[in-house]
């Protein structure tokens, strides 16, 4: 989804720690995630808001500037959080600004949900709100390596951010803080707020540890797309003395008659792929009233389905055809069959099947009236 904040709400983003246990050399918040620095994704997750506010270390200043979209406003951190987002809040305008999420820097996946959900919290009239997840683990006190008490879960919550507030009130919880906190909620609370808890995300990681960024790259990546399609034909026999079967001509008694050369295996797995595709079948693409395709290889057909898929972004993960006939014999074409359909899709052989059946002499093929064919084709788009 997408978030368009309502007048009035900024963001601010707190990224002035040096994160020494995220390894790396480099403070997490420069690390480079997927491509971009962690930094900027989190940036990214509030455009829209009509005004950012980045607080980073004074060490850091200078280079923010240089990679930083620069409509953010920068502003140097203190010697703690807290330190840090009292910074920005007198950084932010009296006039125009009525609320404020605070976020941390290192939580680059969060989601357009989760951020309306506190936005929505606040616009329904609440001081404070915050998003968490419920607790939902056995939780264990430890000494030494080892167990020595538990915890009970029952109202427990993991918090994340972002955390938000109305200016006035997050501003009044600053001014009143004896000391540092945890985070801004716990000020809040502190100062008597009270603070709405709004859904969280499993995927709001705080990166901390080396392991986050593999997880946080993970989740980045695109889901993996997988489609299968399923095609059938069935050709009869007319005169002739041979028939094409998967690309492969095979002596016979009879041919197989069609508008095309009547390759009841290779239209079979065209159609499969088209139908992986949700493209249609073999006479969307190419019309039998059309008589340039009179007679025509069925590889033309099969070849431009191949093609059509690589250009979608698809790659095959394998393709299956069955003939089902008395007659001919299939067994010894078999490979010479999956051989040039592997040829015609540019796939390796071993990623293409086919096999025989025969109907146990039951309908239309039993009594050798023509020949069947069901494909199923298998595309992955990573």
């Amino acid at each position: 989804m997408s978030l368009t904040p309502p007048e009035g709400f900024a963001a601010i983003i707190v990224a002035a720690g040096r994160g020494n246990r995220a390894g790396g050399g480099l403070p997490k918040q420069w690390r480079d995630l997927a491509g971009r620095p962690v930094l900027d994704r989190t940036i990214a997750a509030f455009r829209g808001f009509g005004r950012i506010i980045v607080v980073c270390h004074p060490d850091d200043m200078d280079h923010a500037q240089a990679v930083l979209d620069p409509a953010v406003t920068l502003v140097p951190g203190g010697d703690s959080r807290s330190a840090s987002v009292r910074n920005a809040l007198n950084a932010l305008p009296g006039d125009d600004i009525t609320h404020v999420l605070i976020h941390d820097g290192a939580r680059p996946l969060v989601s357009a949900s989760v951020i309306a959900g506190v936005v929505d919290a606040l616009i329904d009239g609440a001081d404070a709100a915050a998003p968490a997840l419920p607790v939902s683990d056995a939780l264990w006190r430890g000494t030494e390596g080892r167990v020595t008490g538990t915890q009970p879960r029952d109202d427990l919550f993991r918090a994340q951010t972002p955390q938000g507030f109305s200016l006035s009130a997050i501003r009044q919880a600053h001014d009143l803080a004896s000391a540092d906190a945890a985070d801004d909620v716990e000020l809040a609370r502190n100062a008597g707020f009270e603070v709405a808890i709004t859904p969280g995300s499993e995927d709001n990681i705080k990166i901390t540890y080396p392991a986050d960024f593999a997880r946080a790259e993970h989740l980045l990546r695109p889901q993996m797309d997988i489609r299968l399609g399923n095609g059938y034909d069935v050709h009869a026999f007319g005169p002739g003395d041979h028939v094409w079967l998967c690309g492969i001509q095979i002596p016979h008694d009879a041919a197989l008659s069609g508008h095309s050369d009547a390759d009841v295996g290779m239209h079979a797995l065209t159609d499969a792929i088209y139908g992986a595709l949700a493209m249609g079948d073999i006479g969307r693409h190419f019309p039998p009233s059309d008589p340039q395709w009179k007679g025509a290889d069925s590889a033309i057909f099969l070849r431009h389905a191949a093609e059509l898929a690589r250009s979608h972004g698809y790659r095959f993960g394998n393709a299956d055809v069955t003939l089902i006939c008395e007659a001919p014999k299939i067994g010894p074409h078999a490979q010479a069959m999956q051989d040039r359909l592997a040829d015609i899709m540019g796939l390796d052989p071993a990623r293409i099947s086919v096999k025989a059946t025969t109907s146990e002499k039951l309908g239309f093929t039993g009594r050798r009236e023509g020949i069947a064919a069901i494909a199923t084709a298998t595309l992955i788009k990573d």
